[in-house]
């Protein structure tokens, strides 16, 4: 006895995934890593965006301002500023001596371009480079140091520094060094302003900025000479800007970044010899001062979070790459989805509701029915259910498979003491074993397979029989709608089932290859069912799992959509989350029992290489890949280009739209719901996303999915429209099948 008892215990611990305190080790862990990688998703995308911010040439107009604060000498003197110590000096580079400087790179187009002149020339100058640009670019910030050229600093992302805070100054300077120390190990003492120029230039703006990062260790280098590249005047006039007076010394100013730069690389091959013929030189900052190098090593704590933001800056990029691939993958889906939809509907409508259709040579099906409804804590809804089922125009029998209910789902049903309504009643064992327990006990070789919290109208049954005029038809997909639909989840899940699932069903039908017969309606053939091995509980999804054995095995699989059944749509966010984490689960897991479908021949291979694929493309990789446009319009909304962004999403938006009137046309649905589309698309399918993210690393860990009982408050009730001649139809029809 106690064997027996601890079986029992065992097999109730594997029904409900381990005892409780198991779960609450296991599923915090499995629930909080979707919302990690969104995290770490958005945190990626936000760092790209930030480190790809637009840099402007070094051109401003600024306001009108006096340099009444600053020193004459510094006015008058050389484009070095050291304000260092308590006394600021200035220096002048020697004569015939020349210090090009390029400013706001590297640029991976332009910058390699520069850098080969200059070794083709023999030639050095000094990069002063952004955090942004070298951040993204490190192997061109290793080549200018490999190459012998001086880097100096250029603030993190071009901002005027004389608009900023100290607290700001600091960050920019920080960061600026921290991609230097990343990208080649060292730091450096020379500093440029952003949209500075000559020491004359200096006002009562600037000077107390350059005399703040002179407090900071740096030295700031102006200019002599603006070659102007940034205003692209032609290379002539570059190369006259950029050409000393009477053989003095300069620092010239050149980009190599911030636009297109081939007339700075044009000019520079034609001023380096021209020069040198001439007696210049051109060499790097403290080699024509001859000072101290510039640059000094950095090591311990400093050179690994460098390299830490590099290798950072790097994976976001390849991230963005990916998504920017997953993007296009997913526009190509959703169009070839749409197109397909609305293409193959269309075909399916105009078969079906052509004058005089029927399904094959047997129609019309008027053979007795027999109607399984599995039940597990139903009592709130299964009297509505039943009494639904007795307004059929179809014979039938009804099977309540009473699956070990604790709140008198069974006794609820007997007392209704209704004709051809049965009870069988057995210990919880789960949804397949009570539909096979159903199975064993129909009277008819036609079985509809229904929910416990499904109300049908009374045309349902009849309508979705009759497609077994073919005699090789072996299941039929009802048309399942939301009954519950007035609130905002149940609406948007109107949407879905109206335009995601039926005219999906309108497309595989047409294409053969149907994935699921929904739970909620659905018949089948005994025969089939029989040689398939009936109901299994290898998946969570076990009308998919049905379905595609069914194909396999050589059946067609069709759509009826006059069979509508009405079903009771979850409520909550939580509830909502269960039942589709257990779908998306279940259809992972039939794809991968099928999976030999692929490789096999006849029905089973034509399904495997036609549904299987189709399948996982729109009910996997599509929804799972769907978000991405939503990532990118926030992406595009904060990084811009904004306009171009709304414009694309909107875009996506009215093809989802249009789609999904069509579809509520085709069902003959008010359009009312479709107000809420946008709303959907922006928070619904986020909850989807989650869900199915969540489903793959279950999967992926090999985690195990309990069956989740989904709390129900039976109000779905028949449509309106019922009359008292389809009562009499439908009580007429129960005696015949009493009859029979």
């Amino acid at each position: 006895m106690a064997s027996r008892t601890n079986r029992r215990t065992a097999r109730k611990t594997r029904r409900t995934g381990g005892s409780t305190a198991a779960r609450r080790r296991r599923l915090p862990l499995r629930h909080l890593l979707p919302l990690l990688l969104l995290l770490a998703l958005a945190a990626m995308l936000m760092l790209r965006g930030y480190v790809h911010s637009e840099i402007l040439a070094d051109h401003r107009i600024r306001p009108e301002t006096t340099a009444d604060h600053v020193p004459e000498k510094i006015l008058e003197g050389g484009p070095v500023i050291d304000t260092r110590g308590p006394k600021a000096t200035t220096l002048d580079v020697p004569d015939h001596r020349i210090v090009l400087t390029f400013d706001d790179g590297p640029d991976p187009t332009w910058t390699p371009k520069v850098l080969d002149v200059l070794r083709k020339h023999h030639a050095h100058g000094v990069f002063f480079i952004t955090g942004t640009m070298a951040s993204r670019h490190p192997d061109l910030v290793r080549r200018m140091a490999a190459e012998g050229h001086e880097i100096g600093l250029h603030t993190f992302n071009h901002p005027d520094l004389s608009l900023q805070t100290r607290k700001r100054i600091d960050w920019e300077l920080s960061q600026n060094q921290m991609a230097l120390a990343g990208a080649v190990g060292i730091r450096s003492s020379l500093f440029r302003p952003p949209y500075s120029s000559t020491a004359s230039a200096l006002d009562d703006h600037t000077w107390p900025v350059t005399r703040y990062v002179g407090s900071r260790g740096y030295i700031t280098v102006l200019t002599t000479d603006d070659s102007e590249d940034w205003r692209k005047p032609g290379v002539q006039e570059i190369v006259h800007n950029s050409t000393p007076k009477n053989g003095k010394g300069a620092i010239v100013l050149m980009h190599d970044s911030g636009g297109d730069r081939h007339q700075t690389v044009q000019a520079l091959d034609r001023l380096l010899p021209e020069l040198k013929q001439r007696g210049y030189r051109f060499q790097n900052l403290t080699e024509a001062l001859d000072a101290p190098s510039a640059h000094t090593e950095v090591t311990g704590p400093d050179l690994w979070k460098g390299k830490a933001w590099v290798f950072l800056v790097g994976a976001s990029d390849t991230i963005t790459d990916v998504l920017v691939v997953g993007l296009a993958v997913i526009g190509f889906l959703v169009l070839a989805r749409f197109g397909l939809m609305l293409l193959l509907s269309g075909i399916h409508v105009r078969r079906t509701r052509r004058k005089g259709f029927t399904w094959g040579p047997d129609a019309p099906v008027t053979e007795p029915v027999s109607v399984l409804v599995p039940a597990y804590n139903e009592a709130k809804c299964i009297e509505n259910t039943v009494r639904s089922l007795m307004r059929s125009e179809h014979p039938i029998e009804v099977l309540v498979i009473d699956d070990g209910s604790a709140d008198g789902t069974a006794r609820i049903v007997e007392d209704l003491d209704l004709p051809n309504v049965r009870v069988v009643r057995q210990l919880n064992a789960g949804k397949p074993a009570a539909l096979n327990r159903g199975i064993a006990n129909a009277r008819h070789d036609l079985i509809v397979m229904m929910d416990g919290d499904t109300v049908f109208e009374p045309a349902t049954v009849r309508e979705l029989v009759q497609p077994f005029a073919d005699p090789r038809v072996g299941a039929v997909a009802g048309n399942a709608k939301v009954g519950n639909k007035d609130t905002l989840i149940g609406a948007w899940q109107h949407i879905e089932y109206v335009m995601g699932f039926n005219l999906d069903r309108r497309l595989y039908d047409v294409l053969r290859c149907m994935p699921t017969i929904p739970g909620a309606v659905g018949a089948f053939r005994r025969s089939a069912l029989d040689r398939v091995g009936g109901m299994s509980d290898d998946t969570l999804a076990e009308d998919t799992d049905i379905t595609m054995a069914i194909h396999r095995d050589g059946w067609r699989v069709v759509y009826a959509e006059k069979a509508r059944a009405w079903t009771e749509a979850p409520e909550s966010v939580q509830q909502l989350w269960s039942q589709r984490y257990r779908w998306s689960y279940g259809t992972m897991q039939a794809i991968w029992k099928h999976r030999r479908a692929l490789v096999e021949r006849g029905p089973s291979g034509r399904f495997g290489r036609v549904g299987l694929p189709l399948v996982a493309l729109f009910m996997i990789v599509a929804p799972l890949l769907a978000p991405l446009f939503d990532v990118f319009l926030f992406y595009g909304l904060v990084f811009g280009p904004t306009g171009k962004t709304i414009a694309a999403w909107f875009g996506v938006l009215g093809i989802q739209a249009a789609c999904a009137a069509y579809a509520f046309v085709l069902d003959r649905e008010r359009l009312t719901p479709l107000i809420s589309l946008p709303l959907q698309q922006l928070l619904y399918r986020q909850l989807m996303y989650v869900v199915l993210l969540q489903s793959w690393i279950t999967a992926l860990t090999g985690g195990r999915l309990r069956w989740q009982k989904l709390r129900r408050k039976g109000q779905v009730a028949a449509p309106p429209g019922e009359t008292p001649a389809s009562r009499q139809a439908g009580k007429q029809a129960v005696d015949q099948g009493a009859a029979r």
